[in-house]
């Protein structure tokens, strides 16, 4: 019996993925006013725009909740089952201590938890590479070595429109989102060693910015992981996001280019017109 992968929301995995790797999703909560909702469940990214706007606030996330997690791995663990799970970074969230807790007080020592140091498709790539290498019929064992070992070839960024959400979540003050909405500045946000910073700022409109963006990119690119790229997006239109597509194409270098819609967390902190490439850079 393959080692059974399970993620939380944060991976941005597109249902097709899912499905098709056979990987277990546990929701992260969605918390807007006095209402707390499973990501990608019982909300949408619009309906959290729609929210966020009306109330002029950000909702806040939380991490999976500890009944939910249980009765999403019960059935693995009463088939006595080798389980990976990886999560969002243990500096964003609690989720991987709240699954690492179950593994514990159940006396499940087959229960391994991995912290992705990364957010988004950042997980969603190591998420494929585990599920890859358990339908390999690796052990629980190496899988964990390996994606760990290959955890910090990770490349995970995004340039974001607006920094009105991030202003509104207290994540950056109301005075820089103003400047820098005014001069139309949009930063790139860096995922590193688990936590987010900003590394280059752009300024334009929004669709040069990404394909200039992704370009900068291109001796990483070329050098990357063959297998499989991301482009994944907080509710980017099609206008945007296929340049974007045809630049990674004309590079004939990836077996599988990827188009993944961000869920939940990733948009309500970063808000709409929100995109990243996202990549393997160890080429192997």
């Amino acid at each position: 019996m393959n080692v059974k992968i399970v993620a939380d929301s944060t991976c941005d995995l597109s249902a097709d993925l899912i499905e098709k790797y056979d990987i277990t999703i546990i929701p992260l909560c969605i918390v807007m006013g006095e209402n707390s909702y499973f990501d990608g469940i019982e909300t949408t990214p619009e309906e959290i725009y729609k929210w966020a706007d009306a109330n002029k606030t950000t909702p806040k996330t939380a991490a999976v909740t500890i009944d939910n997690a249980t009765s999403l791995l019960k059935p693995f663990m009463d088939e006595g089952r080798e389980i990976v799970f990886l999560g969002i970074s243990t500096q964003m969230s609690t989720t991987c201590n709240v699954v690492r807790l179950i593994g514990e007080d159940a006396g499940y020592d087959k229960l391994h938890v991995i912290d992705s140091q990364s957010l988004s498709t950042g997980i969603g790539l190591q998420v494929l590479y585990a599920a890859r290498l358990s339908m390999a019929g690796e052990s629980a064992a190496s899988i964990v070595e390996k994606v760990e070992k290959r955890r910090s070839a990770v490349s995970a960024s995004f340039v974001i429109d607006t920094l009105t959400y991030l202003s509104r979540g207290g994540r950056c003050n109301s005075v820089t989102a103003l400047l820098a909405n005014t001069l139309k500045l949009k930063p790139e946000i860096v995922v590193k060693d688990g936590a987010m910073i900003v590394a280059k700022k752009y300024r334009g409109q929004l669709g040069s910015v990404l394909l200039k963006y992704a370009k900068d990119q291109e001796e990483a690119l070329l050098a990357a992981d063959k297998n499989c790229v991301f482009i994944t997006h907080s509710g980017c239109s099609d206008d945007i996001v296929a340049p974007i597509k045809e630049y990674l194409e004309s590079l004939s270098h990836f077996e599988n280019i990827y188009v993944t819609r961000a869920g939940g967390v990733v948009s309500s902190h970063c808000g709409p017109g929100t995109l990243g490439v996202l990549y393997y850079t160890d080429g192997e």
